[in-house]
């Protein structure tokens, strides 16, 4: 084997998102590795590394788990936990895997149970939150809820928002609401989204407010999910049948990266600075920019998110998000439609599959099987996803020419 200037997605699955009370963590798992094996033509035999996600049982070696359900062959398995970027890191480890020559096949899963867990916070308040006693690490830095902001994930995508209206106005509340408005409205074609509910303007703003501009339907939904995807060299490939060349997808950039140094970066991170250097290494990586693409999922952990990513993604120019969504871009009939599956706000977001589940749909539409929801024609694709802690993952994905 040698090193591989192409690596292609061959196979993906994700399974239906949502509450799973009758499968653990490895079902799940071994239901999209399987789906995935199965759509990619090959089995565990072929495979050369495993690269499994998970965020809330990161301890528990899921890798080595999911190996005695689905076939032990002594592969080396990594075990992969990176904040909301995990299936989009496990991914991008079997990518490197291929790309290295290291091997002919590499297969990536994502996995979490994660229905009923709540709105998940930064952690619970102490009872003595008024006085601070400097120990350990970060023995002199005070916990930052409450003094200067939150760490409840709600309260701190609401601040990035609010902040960026804030530096170039157009946003509002019904704005942010409109976003959820769209995805909501996107996600009734979606069979595989957690809910497949419409929303109208007025019951996503008359909602429970969890944190302004944040009401409940704004909120990324937490629930069970798994997805995974076999990727392969473009050598490899050249071998398979005609239909397994037609529709793989070719991955034209792969990038991960975490926040820079800058000053406050070590106790507030920067989701913008992030997100915008993944984006301009991904779109150099691929040799194309924004304009060349013809969908886009984005990591909607709340509506607020959404907009402020349309400009690190450089959907749009510097400080035109609200523009850029007002004038109907991003819905599915759009120029640029964004979370056609729903986007995390309705699809759901189990943590480590998400990642994984972005590139899926994303695949689906370049290949030309995403039933209702299809976009036209669809030749390049962009998925992403952020962590915060610091972790962003973007890939960039073509359709095959076979």
């Amino acid at each position: 084997m040698s090193a591989s200037d192409e690596v292609w997605i061959l196979g993906i699955q994700m399974t239906k998102f949502g509450k799973h009370p009758d499968l653990d963590t490895i079902d799940l798992a071994a239901e999209a590795a399987m789906g995935a094996l199965s759509d990619a033509g090959v089995t565990m035999a072929d495979i050369g590394v495993i690269a499994a996600g998970n965020l809330m049982n990161a301890s528990a070696g899921i890798g080595q788990q999911l190996q005695k359900q689905i076939g032990q062959t002594g592969i080396p398995v990594y075990n992969v936990a990176n904040a909301c970027a995990t299936g989009a890191t496990a991914l991008r480890t079997a990518i490197m895997a291929v790309k290295a020559g290291e091997v002919d096949y590499g297969l990536a899963v994502g996995v979490e149970k994660l229905a009923g867990a709540g709105l998940l916070a930064g952690g619970a308040k102490k009872k003595d939150a008024d006085t601070w006693t400097p120990a350990g690490r970060y023995g002199a830095v005070a916990g930052i809820d409450g003094r200067i902001g939150t760490e409840t994930m709600p309260g701190v995508f609401a601040q990035i928002g609010v902040e960026y209206g804030h530096k170039y106005g157009g946003t509002s509340f019904e704005l942010f609401a409109k976003i959820s408005e769209k995805n909501h409205a996107h996600s009734t074609l979606n069979p595989l989204a957690s809910y497949q509910k419409r929303f109208t303007l007025e019951q996503i703003m008359n909602d429970v407010m969890i944190a302004y501009p944040n009401t409940r339907p704004m909120c990324s939904a937490n629930c069970d999910g798994a997805a995974a995807a076999v990727v392969c060299s473009g050598e490899t490939l050249k071998s398979l049948s005609l239909e397994q060349r037609r529709r793989a997808v070719k991955v034209s950039a792969s990038v991960l990266t975490t926040d820079p140094y800058e000053e406050g970066c070590q106790v507030l991170p920067n989701v913008n600075t992030l997100t915008r250097k993944a984006a301009t290494i991904a779109y150099e990586q691929a040799g194309i920019g924004p304009a060349d693409l013809d969908l886009v999922e984005l990591h909607d952990c709340f509506a607020t998110a959404e907009l402020v990513h349309y400009d690190n993604l450089m959907l749009c120019e510097e400080g035109g998000a609200a523009d850029f969504f007002n004038s109907g871009a991003t819905w599915r009939d759009g120029s640029t439609p964004v979370n056609v599956s729903g986007g995390l706000e309705s699809k759901g977001h189990p943590i480590a599959a998400t990642g994984i589940a972005n590139v899926w749909e994303i695949c689906h539409h370049l290949r030309g099987e995403a039933g209702d929801r299809q976009i036209q024609d669809a030749k390049v694709g962009l998925a992403h996803v952020i962590g915060l802690g610091s972790a962003c993952g973007v890939h960039v994905l073509e359709k095959s020419t076979a």
